[in-house]
């Protein structure tokens, strides 16, 4: 068992609970995006084992967190909403420079892939001009919340595995994240069960789309991800923060954030 992928899932955990912020931009900081990749696709092979290793330490991580934080993540959003969101801004531009390094972007990045980055960042960037489902708390399964939470957890987890991209915001456009957030702090097994079921079936199915993407398409799926990247800092941004105390804040908290990645690039590099 790889017992370190406690922390690394703790913080991909953290990330997963704030619309806008991806859990795979943090496993890309972590330098394990590929590994990840990988041992999801490969659950289900002979190599079972191995790659369980890899996992079940991230998946009690990320869960354990998921449970734990729901509630203090959602106090943060709600009383210290741009500290909070700037924090995560320095994680993501931190980012950019370690993922442009392992994509050989100077070498490799030829014109097409620029205007192929730029369109996806701007795609992802006007997804902040659209206005979320208005949310309505499920408390109670029927056949047909239940099939909209399991297909939810699948559009979710997809999202969670692309850097960029979030899938608490995939979760809020399409009005559930409230219900999902409630359900975590409230321990309503029935609808986390659901959704969990859900999320694990679309993270198998997506990881191997993913591998075979960067397998055969290795540079623009980078010119992908780094749009995606850059969009969702336009999705994340929370506005200029007051000025005063709010302001001062968000300085030290976009700091701390870029000072973070740094740190974790050093890690994923190693």
């Amino acid at each position: 068992m790889e017992w370190r992928n406690l922390y690394r899932g703790f913080l991909m955990g953290i990330s997963d609970l704030i619309p806008g912020v991806s859990g795979g931009t943090i496993a890309f900081i972590l330098g394990i995006y590929d590994r990840l990749l990988i041992s999801i696709s490969g659950f289900f092979s002979k190599e079972w084992k191995k790659h369980i290793g890899f996992l079940l330490p991230l998946g009690i991580g990320m869960g354990a967190t998921i449970i734990l934080f729901s509630k203090v993540i959602s106090y943060l959003l709600k009383h210290y909403h741009e500290p909070t969101q700037y924090f995560f801004l320095g994680l993501i531009i931190g980012v950019i420079p370690f993922v442009s390094k392992q994509a050989g972007l100077r070498k490799n990045f030829k014109f097409h892939h620029f205007i192929l980055m730029l369109i996806v960042a701007t795609a992802l960037a006007s997804t902040a001009f659209i206005k979320p489902a208005d949310p309505v708390v499920i408390t109670h399964l029927t056949g047909k919340t239940a099939i909209m939470l399991f297909f939810s957890g699948w559009a979710g987890s997809m999202a969670m595995l692309l850097p960029g991209v979030s899938g608490s915001f995939v979760l809020l456009l399409l009005g559930v994240y409230t219900t999902v957030i409630t359900a975590l702090s409230d321990f309503n097994l029935p609808i986390i069960f659901v959704t969990g079921i859900g999320i694990a079936v679309g993270f198998v199915v997506s990881s191997k789309l993913i591998r075979i993407l960067l397998t055969h398409f290795h540079t623009g799926m980078f010119a992908v991800i780094i749009g995606l990247i850059i969009g969702s800092i336009f999705v994340i941004f929370p506005g200029i923060p007051e000025s005063g105390t709010p302001f001062v804040m968000s300085v030290v908290a976009i700091i701390t954030g870029l000072i973070i990645a740094n740190i974790l690039n050093g890690v994923g590099e190693k």
